[in-house]
């Protein structure tokens, strides 16, 4: 492993840039990459790791929650929503880690400099929302899957989860690579565990197709919408786009344009494949509740908990509820250490504050631990569900506030230089920018 990074030895890296722009000081550069052509296969292992640490993101308990209830009730119409909402987080992941790679800015840093100090405090605090709903959603689906597995209390569960902290902290100090090691191996367990799944579903496939082509009736009915927009924000994470500007900066690359040139395209190949593994589990796990309910009448099923106990007996196999538990267990420890280094690159990025690890994880998670108690002291298992589906909508209303700043620098030639997004990508990074705006528009109007 690379020794870690120091300010002495930035200082006097030419290709570096200023200590100051330095987040996650410990991890900067500190994984080394192949020099020199024909070594692509080299070159994508090294970049590899970055778009699977942003993924899990893409598939925390905050899906599981929206793709249940929106496969239970509506069946699989709303699969085209899942299918959307992940080709646009390729494209604004892409734009992000070309941020952090050409700049040498994570998101929130390019915020401090580009805006004054009115909007950074509103980016700022936007973001820490985000971080908290992301956070709340980590801590129900695991205090959920503890209990489903071990039967644990929902409160004690809460509590428990305080202590994942510890996990994070030991693989973090024993090297960047180990502790993306430890998320693809959990990815992997969640999708071994949905093939299974779904081979004891048997969903029709001529099913899964219609449900790929978007229909009208997800703007047109309120309660579709709802569960629609709360599947964008649990798909398209504004924290993660914030993250991965950032820990594409492990990698010690060339610094020259066509060093740069070549770290984005390794990046965009890394995120899209790690993005295209999140897509097939939101589609896996809104395909079972379609199958395994909806298409036999159970158009209530909304609750995780209760997802679990019908599974076995509606599949006719003993151990798919079990291996449900376990791919949500996998999936809240996983989402759990993407939503520490957002916290952390935020923090630092818009406010130039630094922390202990311990100290901001211990700060997110209690946070989002007060109000999972309540709930579940007050209304039950059912009651935090509904709560991590609402985490979800928030999630989503606060994109607008990373994705516009995101796809504005991007397409700034003042800043990107010969990286600049091109005319095509501009005009579908600003309709990205401007469905998500006008889907939370919607929403809030049929809310009030």
């Amino acid at each position: 492993m690379s020794p870690p990074f120091s300010p002495v030895s930035a200082s006097m890296d030419a290709f570096d840039i200023p200590v100051r722009s330095v987040t996650l000081p410990e991890v900067y550069r500190s994984i080394a990459v192949p020099n020199g052509d024909g070594k692509f296969w080299r070159k994508m292992g090294a970049f590899a790791g970055p778009g699977y640490m942003v993924a899990v993101g893409y598939m925390d308990p905050g899906n599981w929650a929206t793709d249940i209830a929106g496969g239970s009730q509506f069946g699989y119409t709303l699969l085209s929503v899942v299918f959307i909402s992940n080709l646009m987080a390729m494209v604004l992941q892409s734009l992000s880690a070309k941020l952090g790679i050409v700049t040498g800015l994570d998101l929130a840093q390019a915020c401090r400099e580009r805006y004054g100090p009115r909007t950074r405090v509103m980016l700022w605090l936007a973001c820490e929302v985000a971080i908290v709903a992301c956070d709340l959603a980590e801590v129900i689906g695991t205090a959920i899957a503890l209990q489903l597995l071990f039967g644990i209390p929902i409160i004690w569960g809460v509590c428990l989860t305080a202590l994942d902290v510890m996990v994070i902290l030991l693989l973090q100090r024993r090297g960047f690579r180990r502790l993306e090691a430890f998320v693809v191996a959990l990815i992997v367990v969640i999708a071994v565990c949905f093939v299974a799944e779904l081979a004891f579903a048997q969903p029709s496939i001529v099913a899964i197709a219609g449900g790929l082509l978007p229909k009208k009736e997800v703007i047109a009915n309120p309660a579709m919408l709802f569960i629609a927009i709360g599947i964008i924000g649990a798909t398209v994470m504004p924290h993660n786009l914030y993250l991965h500007s950032s820990i594409v900066q492990t990698r010690r690359f060339e610094r020259s344009e066509s060093g740069k040139r070549d770290a984005v395209k390794f990046a965009t190949i890394d995120s899209t494949v790690a993005l295209s593994l999140a897509l097939f589990i939101n589609g896996a796990i809104l395909v079972l509740a379609a199958a395994a309910f909806h298409t036999t009448g159970r158009t209530d099923v909304g609750d995780i908990g209760q997802a679990y106990q019908l599974l076995s007996p509606m599949l006719g196999a003993g151990t798919a509820s079990v291996l449900f538990a376990i791919a949500l267990l996998a999936s809240g420890q996983n989402s759990t250490i993407t939503a520490t280094l957002a916290g952390q690159v935020i923090m630092e990025g818009f406010v130039n504050l630094r922390l202990p690890d311990w100290a901001r994880r211990m700060v997110t998670r209690s946070l989002a631990i007060i109000p999972a108690v309540m709930v579940a002291a007050l209304y039950g298992a059912q009651g935090t569900t509904k709560l991590l589906i609402l985490s979800q909508v928030v999630l989503s209303l606060q994109l607008p506030f990373a994705v516009v700043p995101l796809v504005r620098f991007t397409s700034d030639r003042a800043m990107m230089g010969p990286f600049v997004n091109a005319t095509w990508l501009k005009i579908v990074a600003w309709g990205i920018s401007a469905l998500i705006i006008g889907l939370n528009v919607k929403l809030l109007i049929d809310m009030l």
